[in-house]
C-alpha cells in the first residue's frame, strides 16, 4: 500500500512539474535554450580561460561564435532566397495551374463542383480570420521570437560567465557526503548536452553536402538553399526531414519539374536517411544520449505539447539529462534503467571500423 502511495504521489509531482512548464513556456524556453547552448560552449570558454583570457571576455567570445555561425547561416539562406524569390511570379502562375488540375480531379473523382469547392475554401479562409488578423498575429510572432533572441543571447552569457556559482549553489543544495558524487553528475550532464549539440551540429553540416550534391545532380532549381534548409530543419526530431523535403517536392512541382524529378528528390531523401540513420547518427552522434527509442519518441511528442518546436529540439538533450540524474540516485535508478537503452553486445562492424580510423 505504501508503495502504491509513493507511485501515485510520483505522478502526481510529474503532473505539477509538466501543468508548470507548460504555463510558463514564455519564461522557461528562453532560458532552457540558452542553458543548453551554454552548455555547448563550456569547453570552448574553458579553453580560452586556460589560454589567460578572463571570463567575462570567454563568456564574451563564445557568445560571439554563435552570432557569427547564426548570421553566416541566415546569410546564405538569404542569398539562395533573393535568386528563388527572383522566379516566384512564374512559380505562382504554375501554382495556380496545379490548382485548377486539382480542383478538376476533385471534380471527376469525387464529384464536387469547382464552385463548391471554392465555397469551402472561402468560408475555410473566413473563419481563419482575415488578413489583417493574420498579418497582426504573423507580426507578433516575429517580435516574440527577436525579443526571445536577445534574451537567450543575454541568459548564456550570463550562465557561461556564472557557471562556477551556479554550480557551486546546486552542490550546496545537497549533504557534504554526496558533494562529489553531485560534481559528477553536473559535469556529465553538461558533457553529454555539449557532445549531442556538437555531433547534431557535424552531421547537419554532412547533410549540407550530401543534400547539395544529390539535389544538384537531379537537377533542382536553388539546390543550395534546399539542402541547407532540410540539414537545419534536421534540428527538429523526425518531423524536420519530412518537412524540409516535401517542400523540396512541392517546388519541383510548382516549377514544372518532371515527374523523374520528384522521384529523383525522393530517391536522394532516403538514401541520405539511410546513410545518416546507419552511419552519421553511430559514427558522429554516437550514443552520447542512449535513450530507448520508445522514450525518445515519447519526450518529443510530450516537449511538443508543452513548448511546441523548441520542446521538440530540446527533448532529447534535456531527457539525457534526467537519465544521467535518475542514475546517480538510488531513489530514481529504475527510472534511468527505463528510459535507457539496452546494453548492446560487442561487435565489430563498419562503425567500429571507422571509429577506429577516425582515432588514429
Amino acid at each position: 500500500m505504501a508503495k502504491l502511495q509513493r507511485s501515485v504521489l510520483v505522478l502526481f509531482l510529474f503532473f505539477l512539474i509538466f501543468s508548470g512548464l507548460y504555463f510558463s513556456k514564455e519564461f522557461l524556453v528562453p532560458i532552457a535554450i540558452s542553458a543548453i547552448l551554454a552548455m555547448l560552449f563550456i569547453g570552448f570558454s574553458n579553453f580560452l580561460e586556460r589560454r589567460g583570457i578572463s571570463r567575462a571576455f570567454s563568456a564574451l567570445f563564445s557568445m560571439l561564435v554563435l552570432l557569427i555561425s547564426i548570421g553566416l547561416i541566415v546569410f546564405l539562406l538569404s542569398l539562395r532566397l533573393s535568386e528563388f524569390a527572383a522566379d516566384f511570379d512564374t512559380m505562382k502562375t504554375k501554382l495556380t495551374e496545379l490548382l485548377d488540375n486539382l480542383k478538376q480531379w476533385v471534380r471527376a473523382t469525387i464529384g464536387l463542383s469547382v464552385k463548391e469547392q471554392e465555397k469551402i475554401l472561402k468560408q475555410g479562409q473566413e473563419s481563419a480570420g482575415n488578413g489583417g488578423a493574420m498579418a497582426a498575429a504573423v507580426l507578433a510572432s516575429l517580435m516574440g521570437m527577436a525579443v526571445n533572441l536577445v534574451l537567450g543571447i543575454v541568459y548564456m552569457y550570463l550562465f557561461l560567465y556564472n557557471r562556477s556559482h551556479i554550480k557551486k549553489f546546486f552542490i550546496m543544495l545537497v549533504p557534504d557526503s554526496v558533494n562529489r558524487k553531485t560534481d559528477i553528475v553536473i559535469h556529465e550532464s553538461a558533457k553529454v548536452a555539449q557532445k549531442y549539440l556538437s555531433g547534431l551540429g557535424g552531421m547537419i553540416a554532412c547533410l549540407w553536402v550530401m543534400y547539395g550534391i544529390g539535389f544538384t545532380l537531379v537537377g533542382v532549381e536553388n539546390a543550395i538553399f534546399f539542402a541547407v534548409l532540410c540539414g537545419i530543419l534536421e534540428i527538429v526530431p523526425f518531423v524536420g526531414n519530412l518537412t524540409g523535403t516535401s517542400l523540396t517536392v512541392l517546388t519541383v512541382l510548382v516549377q514544372g519539374g518532371s515527374g523523374s524529378m520528384v522521384i529523383g528528390v525522393l530517391g536522394t531523401y532516403f538514401v541520405i536517411q539511410f546513410v545518416q540513420t546507419y552511419i552519421l547518427e553511430p559514427l558522429i552522434v554516437g550514443e552520447q544520449v542512449s535513450i530507448n527509442p520508445l522514450f525518445t519518441i515519447m519526450a518529443i511528442v510530450l516537449g511538443e505539447m508543452v513548448w511546441g518546436i523548441p520542446g521538440m529540439i530540446l527533448a532529447i538533450p534535456l531527457l539525457g539529462i534526467v537519465k544521467i540524474i535518475c542514475d546517480n540516485v538510488p531513489e530514481l535508478k529504475p527510472y534511468g534503467f527505463l528510459i535507457g537503452s539496452e546494453p548492446k553486445k560487442k561487435k565489430t562492424g563498419v562503425i567500429d571500423k571507422l571509429k577506429k580510423l577516425i582515432g588514429k
